[in-house]
């Protein structure tokens, strides 16, 4: 194997890695931001941010929250990240 057919294997090995480090699921991560304030990570394209009396409020009326969803889960859109659309469709191709 020439040497330039083997920088092409090394290259075409990296993409595949790179690949499939991009099918694992996306986690939630957490981190305290500059201002103080707790942001999460993974919802979307920027982190979720609020104060923790905010958090506290929210996770309080998670209840409620649940059962506004299920009462109107008919207008609600369930909008999936590019990764999750590429999951879902190789699931159903399996």
């Amino acid at each position: 194997m020439t040497t330039e057919n083997q920088v092409e294997q090394d290259q075409v090995e990296q993409i595949k890695e790179e690949n499939e480090s991009l099918k694992k699921p996306v986690t939630l991560r957490c981190k305290v931001s500059s201002k103080g304030g707790l942001s999460v990570y993974g919802m979307g394209r920027f982190p979720v941010t609020l104060y923790k009396t905010q958090w506290l409020r929210l996770l309080g009326a998670a209840d409620d929250i649940r059962a506004f969803m299920a009462e109107h889960d008919d207008e609600l859109i369930v909008r999936l990240t590019k990764k999750e659309q590429e999951q879902a469709a190789e699931e159903e191709g399996e």
